[in-house]
């Protein structure tokens, strides 16, 4: 699958945020077209998601 593919498209249709979820590194990559930031996690981090104040998500197996 390609990723940037998909982040082009998310970002021309103003997607405010895209989320990959790699479970083989256990990492999810979180980029927020808002504030054109771009984070990784680890699945042990909890994860701000910017399009809702004070909520964050665990991933979690």
């Amino acid at each position: 699958m390609d990723y940037f593919t998909k982040l082009f498209k998310y970002r021309n249709v103003n997607v405010r945020e895209y989320w990959i979820v790699d479970s083989a590194k256990e990492r999810v990559t979180v980029y927020r077209f808002e504030d054109e930031t771009m984070e990784e996690y680890s699945f042990s981090e909890n994860i701000p998601v910017g399009i809702y104040k004070d909520f964050s998500l665990k991933i979690q197996q």
